[in-house]
């Protein structure tokens, strides 16, 4: 039995990785903001600096895996949030994590998203990589929510790209998953917003595969990752989208 760490656990993807971790016999310990085995605020510092401090005492003997399944979407009325919750959120956890991964081994999952790739303000995208808080203000008020929210996956997948050498030097596997439309209670609320209703049918028509993605799409394709079945898989980034990036970026290697 190996012991995993969820964030975002409550509902969507972080609950289907989770059902699918405890159904194969493995021990899951569930963070959210509002109800798991671990409580906590990934939007702040604060709550970053407690959620890890909790993680820590929970696998002091080592961690298995960690998946990254937090998130704010493109439709929030805080964009804030946005970068707070999807980037940092998901990379302080990894970071503070990387020893006791690397104590037996173990593989990080993090979730980027088929929008990645889209446009957006490279500024953003760089600052949060470089961790500089007064660009990232300043960006953030001159771009949509939709923009903060491709721009945090692009940054996730770029951040995994730049670090994944050194982490499995160490001994860890970092991938991550980059998801296109799943229905989740976050797309929902933005597929029922009648600002946004009308463009999400068009792009569900435009799915090569004919459908939207169900969350057990997402979490057999995390499950794959963390196994040893990936043993050599390290720093890729798995599309699950019913092939729709490919349709967006045929030449795209």
């Amino acid at each position: 039995m190996g012991l995993y760490i969820v964030t975002g656990a409550a509902s969507g993807i972080g609950a289907a990785i989770s059902q699918r971790l405890e159904d194969d016999g493995e021990k899951v310990v569930r963070l959210d903001r509002q109800e798991g085995d671990i409580i906590a605020d990934l939007a702040s510092e604060e709550g970053r600096s407690k959620a890890l401090q909790r993680c820590l005492e929970i696998s002091e003997q080592g961690l298995n895996g960690l998946v990254c399944c937090a998130g704010v979407g493109g439709a929030s009325p805080n964009a804030a949030l946005i970068p707070e919750v999807n980037f940092y959120g998901s990379i302080a956890l990894l970071e503070g994590l990387k020893d006791v991964l690397a104590a037996v081994r173990g593989s990080a999952v993090l979730t980027s998203s088929n929008s990645a790739p889209h446009e957006t303000d490279p500024n953003y995208v760089a600052a949060l990589l470089n961790d500089d808080r007064a660009l990232l203000s300043q960006t953030l008020s001159e771009i949509s929510p939709h923009a903060a929210y491709s721009g945090s996956k692009q940054a996730i997948s770029k951040w995994l790209r730049r670090n994944a050498p050194e982490y499995a030097r160490a001994g860890v596997r970092i991938n991550a998953v980059a998801p296109g439309y799943t229905r989740t209670a976050m797309t929902m609320a933005t597929e029922n917003d009648p600002k946004f209703s009308a463009a999400i049918r068009e792009f569900l028509a435009a799915i090569p595969l004919g459908r939207a993605g169900e969350v057990k799409d997402i979490a057999d394709a995390i499950g794959f990752l963390l196994s040893s079945e990936a043993s050599f898989v390290s720093g890729s980034i798995l599309y699950v989208d019913g092939g729709h990036d490919a349709m967006l970026r045929p030449d795209a290697i």
